[in-house]
């Protein structure tokens, strides 16, 4: 398994960053988000679904688990963290297998549901400005991703 990493140094810069992630998605890609509170997991999403052509306002789903955003491609934004001890399936598949990009925060609560081939993000904070992504591939398309990201 391999990982690779970038450090970011301003939430523009970040959102730079998750644009240039979006263009590289296809239809039922799935990312999860690791990273503490205020890390920057929403902030990379807002990146992604605005290289994804997303105009609305996008926001932490925490009290609706799952939001849902038109662009180019849906975009399903997901913090699954009220399902800690939960085996609830409330349609993962659905979500994972159709024609959108789903995000989602707090995976390792949903981890029995998730797809073999999904591209783990790992945000640590360094300091007020600056971000380490650290990109963790899990399957062949996701590794040419990365690759072509960091490239």
């Amino acid at each position: 398994m391999q990982e690779n990493q970038i450090k970011t140094h301003s939430e523009q810069e970040t959102m730079q960053l998750a644009e240039k992630l979006a263009v590289l998605l296809k239809p039922g890609d799935v990312i999860t988000l690791e990273g503490d509170l205020g890390a920057g997991k929403t902030t990379l999403t807002k990146g992604i679904a605005r290289g994804l052509g997303v105009t609305r306002t996008v926001n932490s789903p925490t009290f609706t688990i799952i939001k849902e955003y038109v662009g180019e491609l849906p975009l399903y934004h997901m913090d699954v963290y009220r399902l800690e001890d939960s085996d609830e399936d409330i349609g993962f598949s659905e979500y994972f297998n159709g024609e959108g990009i789903s995000i989602v925060e707090w995976a390792q609560f949903i981890e029995d549901f998730l797809p073999p081939e999904h591209l783990n993000i790992n945000i640590t904070y360094l300091d007020e400005h600056s971000r380490l992504l650290a990109f963790t591939p899990k399957g062949t398309h996701f590794e040419l991703v990365v690759d072509q990201l960091i490239g």
